[in-house]
């Protein structure tokens, strides 16, 4: 006498799972490959960048419904939904790590070492082709004040040496951290102050950042502004702020090296 074996039914939601979750994978690494490589327009780039984590998103829901399925239906493809978790996850947990970041930090995309009279951005020809003819607007002061609220340790560097004696070491840090240079004007003339602009890129989109430095005489030395500002988007998710703390950091262990 044959036995009938009856199996139980696939859980379609988990099947459909994991093929999501690989298409979501390989849009946002092409999207983010792109965009770095500045194959498209920032603006197309992030658009598909976005469909990719929806579809991520997708399957995440339907690895969930397949849970529930299996649970209580008992259907098979356990194995198929953890698969499509774990994929979808990888896709989306950079993007929700800087979401987080993005629900702590001010939503504020310039900042500077003085938040009272920040260093201005050249408008040379040499930086305006750099910026593309962009000169990063005056932020206002209520953004000021986020600033200041969120990032109490960003504050002017000042060095007890002249600003002759300074600027070489501005220009130093700045090429060490492999920043594109555009303009370094050394500190003269009837003001006696210098300063440098440069363009720094992110770095896993390398979007561009543009960055102004000011070498200003004091009677006890140096004092040296630095301004950073995001290019794109109205949030920087606090790379400013990096940015600034790191050359800050750079340029006074060169000033102590050279005591």
């Amino acid at each position: 006498m044959r036995r009938l074996i009856i199996e139980e039914p696939y859980s379609r939601p988990a099947k459909w799972s994991p093929m999501l979750a690989w298409f979501a994978l390989v849009v946002t690494v092409l999207s983010a490959l792109m965009i770095r490589f500045g194959r498209i327009d920032y603006q197309a780039g992030f658009v598909a960048l976005g469909l990719g984590l929806a579809i991520a998103v997708v399957a995440v829901g339907l690895s969930l419904v397949a849970f529930i399925r299996i649970w209580q239906e008992g259907r098979r493809g356990l194995g198929s939904a953890i698969k499509g978790l774990v994929l979808a996850a990888l896709v989306l947990g950079y993007p929700a790590f800087l979401g987080l970041r993005a629900v702590t930090l001010p939503a504020i995309n310039d900042i500077s070492t003085d938040t009272e009279d920040p260093p201005a951005f050249s408008r040379s020809r040499a930086a305006l082709d750099a910026r593309r003819g962009r000169v990063p607007p005056d932020v206002p002061l209520q953004e000021r004040e986020l600033q200041r609220e969120a990032y109490v340790q960003i504050a002017p560097l000042t060095l007890d040496i002249p600003p002759e004696d300074a600027f070489p070491l501005v220009r130093k840090a700045a090429e060490d951290l492999g920043w594109q240079i555009i303009e370094a004007v050394p500190p003269g003339g009837r003001t006696g102050i210098g300063r440098l602009e440069a363009v720094d890129r992110t770095l896993l989109l390398k979007l561009p950042d543009d960055i102004t430095i000011r070498i200003r005489p004091r009677a006890d030395g140096t004092r040296i502004d630095i301004r950073s500002a995001s290019r794109i988007g109205h949030h920087d998710l606090g790379t400013n702020a990096k940015r600034i703390r790191t050359f800050l950091e750079e340029a006074s262990n060169l000033a102590l090296a050279v005591k």
